[in-house]
C-alpha cells in the first residue's frame, strides 16, 4: 500500500480573496470519488464545493508537471457549509447537501471556465446548478444515489428522509419516523431497501417498494455516544451486510462498527478495534472471492470494508479475516469526517476536520480476489428483484428522427444502452498520454473552429452558466503514489509540497486541444442531443414526445434570426482604444474585463438575457434568448460590460456608463441612464436594480415604479483605502449590501442617509450565535439574507478561542450581535430573521437575568397602554416587518415567565397584556 497526503488539496477562506499568504484549513466534511476515477469533489467548511484530479495525487510526475490541473473547479451556490457530495453512478450529475437546507444538483457547463468571480483561482472546467432541491427544515447531512440513478435519498438534521426522483428531480416521499437528526443514508445494491442511520440510536430499513418500514434496528446502538457528526453507514457490494458506525459494545465502553444482515436485521458480528467512536463506513464497491480458483457462491464471497473514526485512524477490513487488512493510526489530526473509495477499487481518499485529504492507493497483491463488476451484476439477479418502471416519456434509447427522448437528461447505470464519448488520442503530448479528460458534449456535426485562450482571456466575472450538457464517464486514470513506504510512519512525517492553486497566467487553458488532448470534434453524444431542450428550467413541464414538436417563432425583432451554432466563446477585447469616454483618474473600483459575449439566466426559467461586443465595427447587440431562439434584439451605442436579469426585467450596463432596462419582450422600462463612468458591480433582485460605478458612486432604482430608492451615495465610508469590495448585491428594497476584504458587510440605510455594519468578522470571537460557531440543528432554523451575509463572512479562527478574555467577554458579544441582528433584520427587510433574532435575544438576557433590557423590551413592543386599534394614534407603530408587535411580545413574555430570573417580569406583562386585549 502506497500512502499520500497532498497539502494542496484544501478547503479556505483566505484564499477566496486571493490571500493564500493567510491561508487557513477548514473542515473537509465530505469527499466522494467520480464513477471513472479521474476527479474527486470535496465540500467544506467554506461553504465550497471543489474539484481536483485525481492524478496529482497518486503520481508525483504529475503534480510536479501540473497536468492535469490540480484544482479543476470550485462551485460557490451554497451559503452554508457542505456536509455531502456524492458523485451520480453515471457521473453526469454531482449532488451536494448543505448547512443551508438545499440539496443542489450539478451539470457540466461548457461555458463555465474561466477565472473564478473575487479569486486568482481558475475553473479549467464549468459546472453550473442543475436544479435546486427545497424540502428540509435543516442541515442536509447525507445524500444517496440508488442504484441506477433511479432515487436520489436525502436526510437532515429535520429529522426527515426525503427521495426524490432521479429523472425529474421532483419530492416523490417524506418518510418522518425518525426522532433524531438523521446522519447517514445508504441503498441497498440490489435496489429493494434503503437503510438510514439517526441520532435517536437506530437503523431504519426502507421498502423501496411503497416506502414502508421493514425493520429498525437498535440493540447496537442503545449506549452510543449522541454527539458524533456524522453516523455514515455502508451496505455491502453483495447485498448481505450493512455496516453502520457509532455502535457500542460493553455498556458503552468498546466503540464498534456494527455489521447488520440482510432479511434477518440483526447484528452478530462487530469490527472492534478503534479507541473512538467510529464516524464512517465506506464499503469497496467489488464484491471478492475468498478462493478465485472457484466459482462464484456465496460461500466464497466476502468484502472489504474500510471504517474512520474520532481516533483520528483509519481502518481496513476484509469480511474473511477477523483481523482488519490495514490500520492507519493517526493520520490525521482531528476526527475523519468521509471516505471514498474508487470505481476500480484500489484507492481510498479520507478526509478530516482538521481540512486535509490523504489517499491510500492498493496493490492488486493486497486485495486478492477482487472481482470485475459484471460478476456483482450477476450475482444479484439471484435476489430476482424487478426495480420500478421509468417514469413517463423518459428512456434511455434514441427516437427513430435520432433525437434523444431524456426530459432532463436522466442518470443511466453503466449497464444502460447509452451512447458514451470517446478519447481522442493525445495529440502533440507527452508519451506517457497525460491528459485532463476534459467533459465535452457535441452540440452539432458541424465543424467547429477551435479558439485559443490563455489566462489573460479568462473574465473576471464570467457570463452566468448556461444550459450545459450533463457530464460523462472517462477511462480511469492510474499512476503511481508519490509516497511509497511499507511504513506509515515514515509517510506522516514527511509533509507534502506545497503548490499553488491555479495555472500560471501563460499556461494554455483546457479549451486547447492540443495541450490537453480532447477532440471535441470527435465528440459524439446521442443521447445528449437534445439537453439544451429539456424543459427543467421552463414553465411547467413536457413529456418526451412533445420534444419534437416546433416552436413556433414570434413575429419581433430577431425572432426569424436563425440560433447560434455551438457554444460561443468569450474573448477579450482590447479596452485601450475605447475608454477615452470615461474619466480614468477618478477611478477607484476596476472595470470589468471587455467581453466579445456576455450571458445571464433569467431566475427560474430557462431563458437568457445575452450581449454580444464585435471586435470590429459591428454594434454591439442585447437580445432575449428562449429554446435557443432569439425572442427580441436591440442595438447600443456603446460596448456591454454587463448583464443582469431577473424574473421582471434585463438590464445591461454600457462602457460610456449608461443603463439600459427592458422587460423580456424587449421593451424599454426606463429611460437610458447616464451615470457618467462605467459600471464595477451590477446586481438585481425582483424589481430592485443596483449598480456600482468605477468612481464608487451607488446607485438603487425600483424599476417597477420607474424611480431611485435614494439619491446617489459614494462608498467611501464603507471602503477604506487599501480595502476591495468582494460582493455586492441588493435586496428587494433597494438596499445594496456590500461585503469588503476586511471581512465587513455593510449595508446604506436610506432613513439614516448613512452606511452602517450589518455583521462583522468582530462577532466571530466571542458570540455564541456567530454562523461559524453555531450549526443550525432545529427545525426552527432560519435561512435568509442576514444567514446568507454571515456565511459569506464567516472565518476559523481556533487561535481567539484560547485567547484571555475578560470575564464578560462572550456574554458583551453575543448580546451586541443580536442587538445588530435585529436592527440589521428590519433594514433588510428579513421578518423571518427578525423573529428568531428577537427570541434569541429574549432567551438570552431572560438566561442572564438582564431585568432592565427584557423591561425595555418588553415596553417597546407592548407601546402605550391606551393605545387601541382603529383610534388613529400615529405616535406608536403596531408593527415591525408586517408583524404585530404584541403578537411578538407574547412569545417574548413566555421565554421570560419559563426563565428562573424573569418569571415575575414575565407573568406581570402578561396580565397586563390580557387585560388589553380584553378591552379591545
Amino acid at each position: 500500500m502506497r500512502f499520500t497526503k497532498p497539502a494542496w488539496v484544501i478547503h479556505d477562506v483566505a484564499n477566496a480573496r486571493g490571500d493564500q499568504t493567510k491561508a487557513k484549513r477548514a473542515t473537509i466534511y465530505s469527499v466522494h470519488v467520480h464513477p471513472d476515477g479521474s476527479r474527486i469533489a470535496t465540500g467544506g467548511l467554506d461553504a465550497k464545493i471543489r474539484i481536483w484530479s485525481t492524478k496529482p495525487i497518486l503520481d508525483s510526475a504529475s503534480e510536479t508537471s501540473n497536468r492535469p490541473p490540480k484544482l479543476l473547479c470550485t462551485l460557490t451556490m451554497h451559503t452554508g457549509p457542505v456536509l455531502t457530495v456524492r458523485w451520480a453512478h453515471s457521473g453526469r450529475w454531482l449532488a451536494s447537501g448543505s448547512d443551508d437546507a438545499i440539496v443542489m444538483i450539478w451539470d457540466l457547463d461548457p461555458r463555465g471556465r474561466g477565472r473564478v468571480w473575487g479569486s486568482d483561482e481558475v475553473n479549467y472546467e464549468g459546472w453550473k446548478p442543475l436544479k435546486r432541491l427545497p424540502g428540509h427544515e435543516s442541515d442536509v447531512t447525507d445524500v444517496a444515489w440508488s442504484p441506477g440513478d433511479r432515487y436520489l435519498a436525502s436526510v437532515g438534521l429535520d429529522s426527515r428522509v426525503i427521495i426524490w426522483c432521479g429523472f425529474t428531480l421532483e419530492c416523490l416521499h417524506r418518510l418522518d419516523q425518525h426522532q433524531g437528526f438523521v446522519k447517514g443514508v445508504c441503498w441497498d445494491p440490489v435496489g429493494e431497501f434503503l437503510a438510514t442511520q439517526s441520532d435517536d440510536r437506530s437503523v431504519k430499513i426502507w421498502r423501496t417498494s411503497d416506502w414502508s418500514l421493514e425493520a429498525e434496528v437498535k440493540k447496537p446502538f442503545e449506549d452510543s455516544p449522541g454527539s458524533t457528526f456524522f453516523r455514515r453507514l455502508s451496505w455491502s457490494p453483495d447485498g448481505a451486510h450493512i455496516t453502520a458506525s457509532n455502535a457500542t459494545n460493553n455498556k458503552g465502553f468498546v466503540f464498534i462498527a456494527a455489521v447488520i444482515t440482510r432479511n434477518s436485521w440483526t447484528s452478530e458480528i462487530s469490527l472492534v478495534g478503534h479507541e473512538n467512536t467510529v464516524e464512517v463506513a465506506s464499503y469497496n464497491p467489488h464484491i471478492f472471492l475468498r478462493d478465485p480458483s472457484k466459482p462464484v457462491a456465496t460461500s466464497n464471497i466476502c468484502s472489504v470494508v474500510a471504517l474512520g473514526a474520532d481516533d483520528r485512524s483509519v481502518s481496513v477490513w476484509q469480511t474473511k479475516s477477523a483481523r482488519p487488512l490495514i490500520v492507519a493510526r493517526e493520520v490525521f489530526d482531528r476526527q475523519i469526517m468521509d471516505l471514498s473509495w474508487s470505481w476500480d477499487g484500489f484507492s481510498l481518499y479520507a478526509v478530516s476536520s482538521d481540512g486535509t485529504l490523504a489517499a491510500f492507493h492498493f496493490d492488486p497483491e493486497e486485495l486478492a480476489g477482487l472481482a470485475p463488476h459484471s460478476v456483482q451484476e450477476q450475482y444479484l439477479t439471484k435476489f430476482g428483484y424487478v426495480p420500478p418502471p421509468l417514469p413517463e416519456g423518459f428512456s434511455h434509447i434514441a427516437a427513430p428522427n435520432g433525437r434523444a427522448q431524456i426530459t432532463p437528461p436522466p442518470s443511466p447505470g453503466r449497464n444502460q444502452s447509452v451512447t458514451l464519448p470517446t478519447l481522442a488520442p493525445n495529440m502533440n503530448g507527452p508519451a506517457d498520454g497525460e491528459r485532463v479528460n476534459v467533459l465535452v458534449a457535441k452540440r452539432s456535426h458541424k465543424k467547429r473552429n477551435n479558439v485559443m485562450m490563455s489566462a489573460n482571456d479568462i473574465p473576471q466575472q464570467p457570463p452566468s452558466p448556461s444550459r450545459g450538457h450533463p457530464p460523462l464517464s472517462a477511462p480511469p486514470m492510474a499512476g503511481p503514489s508519490r509516497t511509497s513506504s511499507s511504513s506509515l510512519a515514515s509517510a506522516f512525517d514527511a509533509p507534502a509540497p506545497r503548490s499553488s492553486y491555479f495555472a500560471p497566467p501563460e499556461q494554455p487553458m483546457a479549451m486547447d486541444r492540443s495541450e490537453w488532448g480532447m477532440d471535441t470534434d470527435d465528440v459524439r453524444i446521442d443521447a445528449l442531443d437534445n439537453v439544451m431542450a429539456s424543459p427543467l428550467g421552463l414553465k411547467g413541464k413536457r413529456k418526451a414526445s412533445e420534444m419534437d414538436e416546433p416552436r413556433p417563432s414570434a413575429r419581433t425583432l430577431g425572432g426569424d434570426r436563425p440560433a447560434r451554432e455551438g457554444e460561443p466563446h468569450a474573448r477579450q477585447l482590447d479596452r485601450d482604444s475605447r475608454v477615452s469616454t470615461w474619466k480614468t483618474d477618478l477611478a477607484k473600483l476596476p472595470v470589468p474585463r471587455l467581453l466579445t459575449y456576455l450571458s445571464t439566466e433569467v431566475e427560474g426559467t430557462a431563458d437568457t438575457f445575452d450581449a454580444v461586443n464585435s471586435d470590429n465595427d459591428a454594434p454591439t447587440e442585447v437580445m432575449g434568448i428562449s429554446r435557443k431562439q432569439t425572442m427580441w434584439l436591440d442595438y447600443l451605442p456603446s460596448l456591454a460590460l454587463l448583464v443582469q436579469a431577473t424574473p421582471f426585467y434585463c438590464a445591461v450596463a454600457m462602457l460610456d456608463g449608461s443603463v439600459n432596462v427592458y422587460t423580456h419582450t424587449g421593451r424599454r422600462l426606463m429611460p437610458t441612464m447616464a451615470l457618467g463612468d462605467p459600471a464595477a458591480f451590477m446586481d438585481g433582485y425582483r424589481h430592485a436594480l443596483m449598480v456600482i460605478t468605477t468612481t464608487g458612486m451607488v446607485y438603487s432604482w425600483d424599476v417597477k415604479n420607474g424611480k431611485a430608492f435614494f439619491p446617489p451615495v459614494s462608498v467611501n465610508a464603507a471602503v477604506r483605502p487599501g480595502q476591495n469590495i468582494v460582493a455586492a448585491s441588493v435586496r428587494h428594497n433597494g438596499v445594496p449590501v456590500l461585503n469588503t476584504s476586511e471581512g465587513t458587510a455593510y449595508a446604506h440605510d436610506p432613513a439614516l442617509s448613512t452606511w452602517v455594519k450589518v455583521s462583522e468578522r468582530w462577532w466571530s470571537e466571542g458570540s455564541n450565535v456567530w454562523s461559524g460557531r453555531q450549526r443550525s440543528n432545529t427545525q426552527a432554523a432560519v435561512r435568509g439574507p442576514m444567514a446568507a451575509i454571515e456565511s459569506s463572512i464567516s472565518v476559523l479562527d481556533e487561535s481567539a478561542a484560547v485567547k484571555q478574555r475578560p470575564q464578560w467577554w462572550d456574554s458583551a458579544l453575543t448580546l451586541g450581535h443580536l442587538e445588530t441582528r435585529l436592527l440589521s433584520t428590519k433594514l433588510l427587510d428579513s421578518p423571518q430573521e427578525h423573529k428568531q433574532a428577537l427570541l434569541q435575544y429574549a432567551k438570552r438576557i431572560a438566561d442572564e437575568g438582564f431585568r432592565g433590557k427584557a423591561d425595555e423590551l418588553a415596553k417597546e413592543l407592548f407601546g402605550p397602554i391606551y393605545w387601541r386599534p382603529g383610534r388613529g394614534d400615529t405616535t406608536w407603530t403596531p408593527t415591525v416587518l408586517g408583524m404585530a408587535k404584541r403578537d411578538l411580545l407574547k412569545e417574548v413574555l413566555s421565554i421570560f415567565a419559563r426563565s428562573r430570573t424573569l418569571t415575575k417580569l414575565g407573568m406581570d406583562y402578561q396580565d397586563l397584556l390580557k387585560k388589553s386585549t380584553t378591552e379591545d
